[in-house]
């Protein structure tokens, strides 16, 4: 059914790889106040325009390789999907300038520590995707919608504290924008998952 490791699972790999790389610096930097948010959002940006690189050569060279280790349009959905986990990253960080929030709350660091859960699971699905065993990749996929609904659970946590405890409305309607995004990427961790599943069973 497969042919030895490629160019695309090699590519996928890689692609994973940085999703976590990105994932874990950002969890790692909201678990305190950003002392310079400018070098913080400068920072997620670079990991961002590193994953669009990714996705481009993936795509550049689909468009010149007949013979694909799975369905070509298996592979752009699965490469998107896991830019999408970046682009969101990077909407997160982007947040922290824009509003101009430097203190971090119990939430934000709750919702990294998903993300970076989150991202494990993806990086061990792919790799036993590149492994051939695609079975083996369900656990991972269920621990993925697990973590979606955690995030759910979390930004409706969120927002009803902040209802309750910020007077400020303005600063309510910062941290509620951050939430609502944080969550949002915790979807798109969650579509990677949906992407796996619908490669498994076509595969399987």
């Amino acid at each position: 059914m497969f042919r030895k490791k490629d160019i695309f699972f090699n590519s996928l790999e890689q692609m994973a790889e940085l999703v976590e790389t990105t994932v874990n610096r950002f969890a790692d930097s909201v678990q305190q106040d950003l002392t310079d948010v400018q070098a913080f959002t400068k920072e997620m940006k670079q990991f961002e325009r590193s994953g669009d690189e990714y996705t481009h050569a993936v795509i550049m060279e689909l468009n010149k390789t007949f013979i694909t280790p799975i369905e070509r349009e298996d592979i752009m959905e699965l490469i998107k999907r896991l830019d999408d986990v970046m682009d969101g990253v990077e909407a997160c960080a982007s947040r922290f300038d824009m509003y101009g929030i430097v203190k971090t709350d119990e939430y934000i660091r709750q919702f990294g520590d998903v993300l970076r859960r989150s991202v494990i699971e993806i990086k061990s699905a792919i790799h036993l995707l590149t492994q051939k065993k695609l079975l083996a990749m369900q656990p991972h996929c269920v621990n993925l919608h697990e973590l979606e609904n955690e995030g759910d659970a979390l930004m409706r946590e969120g927002i009803k504290h902040l209802f309750q405890h910020v007077k400020d409305p303005i600063e309510l309607i910062k941290y509620k924008e951050m939430y609502e995004r944080l969550e949002e990427t915790t979807d798109s961790c969650e579509d990677v998952a949906n992407t796996l599943q619908s490669i498994m069973m076509r595969n399987s």
